[in-house]
């Protein structure tokens, strides 16, 4: 039997960042791994405050918009959306200034481009992030909430 490989792109975005330096860097543009299996996918981040980030991860698949998985802020276990909370997760680690999320039993539902966002703060506000995306045709604007 040949193994069903789970093939993930990622990308990375800053929102409302505050200076050049702030951002984020998934080294890695595609992921290949055997369905059941494991992978994490690697985030690095750049901030120009020393704590108070939050680092978020989303999914998208095909021409749908991008899902909420989780969020992560500086010593805060943070907050997973209840249809990810079984087999992903992910730890903030602030002295590496890295945010690898981990997605385990791989499914071919999986396969997607998945999304590490920075937001970095210094009051802890925890509002509604809102950042706009474009398709690759520029007709349909997608909402990151």
């Amino acid at each position: 039997m040949t193994p069903l490989f789970i093939s993930v792109l990622l990308a990375a975005m800053c929102l409302e960042c505050r200076a050049q330096k702030d951002n984020v860097l998934q080294a890695k543009g595609e992921e290949t791994a055997a369905a059941g299996g494991t992978v994490t996918l690697g985030c690095l981040y750049n901030s120009s405050f020393p704590s108070g980030n939050y680092l978020f991860w989303y999914k998208q698949d095909g021409n749908n918009s991008p899902k909420f998985i989780l969020s992560r802020f500086s010593g805060d276990d943070g907050n997973t959306a209840a249809e990810f909370k079984e087999r992903f997760s992910s730890t903030l680690d602030s002295s590496n200034r890295s945010v690898p999320l981990k997605i385990q039993k791989l499914q071919l539902s999986d396969s997607a481009v998945y999304y590490c966002a920075l937001q970095p703060t210094v009051t802890g506000n925890t509002k509604t992030l809102y950042k706009n995306l474009w398709s690759k045709d520029n007709r349909i604007l997608h909402n990151i909430h």
